[in-house]
């Protein structure tokens, strides 16, 4: 007769944390901003800025360079680099776990990848001809590129994914992780994400869709969720891991997890490329409370996509309310570090376990005449002080990708 634990399914703890964002090179640091209601988004110095319609955005505010070394820089991306601060801050801060190569993976999505190499690659074959381009052009513009960076860098054997589900990308690089370790190919996964793009051409590309903030004189008011005067989101960058954990294998070792990853919800509209749909989104919340064995009842605070967009903030207050109610504190911390696209998700969950792990709810910034149709418990001014046992992390991409990450207080 089967041991009937053998048919219980393992609870996935996070017990290490990493990031690198506009608010602060590592977590402590961002967290600390986030707190103290700072803005992470600045106006652009760089001479291609001032052509462009829109020049603002979110820069990391400790550039990698200073922590990647120079050799090791020549075969990296950005967005790579980054991943790669994240990823080391994240595997200290679990205690550098002992686990068998065999059974460690890493999951570290992306919405863009290695644009920049692309993009100053064909400047310089325009410029120079195919024998001055770089060796390591194809291994830094590859879109699992991050990933293999991380997993080179922890000697992971378990399996290396990259999950490509735009702004979504990071949260389900989470729920993927997750996965791993609950159908027992892994005991061990970092997991998250990364994007670093800030160029004239994704920056105009998204200025010429109308998505973007062109609070130009104001930078540190232009991100706006939930607002009345939104008017667009401002493009970021940074990274963020998490090292999850089965919890039987992190109990042996003695480690003190942030959180339980109680579970995901993993939709897609079919509706629209840009559009989102209320539906898809309520059926993603709704997964990931079922995921968790969780009501709506027991979700005391949501940390939201909201990206400051007219259309797309309205969609996601109705989908909230409808999904869970209007009880839960709701956070939109994109108002101070903008729009991390692919690391959004992860990065937001870093300061939804925080928020559980402290019982403060950062504040939503700039927001200071809230838009008539949301009618969810805004938190505003500064942080709310309030114990939470259970968090929703909702992250939502072009394409119609939603994925919502349930988070609950370790036992």
């Amino acid at each position: 007769m089967l041991d009937q634990r053998e048919h219980v399914r393992p609870e996935v703890v996070v017990t290490g944390m990493g990031a690198t964002t506009p608010l602060g090179g590592d977590v402590p640091t961002s967290w600390s901003a986030l707190l103290a209601g700072e803005s992470g988004v600045t106006a652009l110095e760089d001479p291609w800025a001032g052509q462009l319609p829109v020049r603002i955005a979110g820069v990391l505010r400790k550039d990698p360079a200073e922590i990647v070394d120079r050799v090791q820089r020549r075969r990296l991306d950005r967005s790579q680099e980054a991943a790669l601060v994240a990823a080391r801050e994240a595997w200290a801060d679990a205690g550098a776990p002992e686990v068998d190569p065999e059974r460690l993976a890493v999951v570290v999505g992306t919405g863009i990848g290695g644009a920049l190499t692309m993009l100053d690659q064909d400047d310089r074959l325009e410029a120079l001809g195919p024998r001055l381009l770089s060796p390591f052009t194809i291994p830094r513009l590859m879109p699992n590129g991050a990933a293999a960076v991380v997993s080179l860098e922890l000697g992971a054997r378990a399996g290396t994914h990259a999950p490509t589900s735009a702004c979504a990308s990071g949260a389900e690089a989470l729920a993927v992780g997750a996965a791993l370790i609950r159908s027992g190919r892994a005991d061990v996964v970092v997991a998250g994400g990364t994007d670093a793009c800030l160029h004239p051409l994704s920056i105009g590309g998204f200025a010429r869709m109308g998505a973007l903030s062109t609070r130009n004189d104001t930078p540190e008011l232009a991100s706006r969720p939930f607002d009345r005067d939104r008017d667009g989101f401002v493009m970021a960058e940074g990274a963020g891991l998490l090292v999850l954990e089965r919890a039987e294998f992190a109990r042996a070792r003695a480690a003190r997890p942030y959180a339980v990853l109680a579970g995901a919800g993993v939709t897609s509209d079919a509706h629209d490329m840009t559009t989102p749909d209320t539906r898809g989104q309520v059926r993603a919340i709704t997964e990931a409370l079922r995921d968790a064995d969780l009501v709506p009842a027991d979700i005391g605070h949501v940390n939201a996509h909201a990206t400051g967009t007219p259309a797309g903030d309205i969609t996601e207050a109705r989908g909230i309310a409808q999904a869970v109610g209007t009880h839960p504190a709701v956070t939109a911390t994109k108002s101070a570090t903008g729009h991390l696209l692919g690391a959004a998700g992860a990065v937001e969950a870093v300061f939804t376990v925080l928020t559980l792990r402290h019982a403060l709810i950062p504040a939503t910034r700039n927001l200071t005449d809230t838009a008539p149709e949301v009618e969810l418990d805004l938190v505003t001014g500064g942080p709310r002080a309030v114990p939470v046992t259970a968090a929703l992390s909702t992250s939502f991409g072009f394409g119609g990708h939603n994925v919502v990450l349930t988070f609950r207080s370790p036992s």
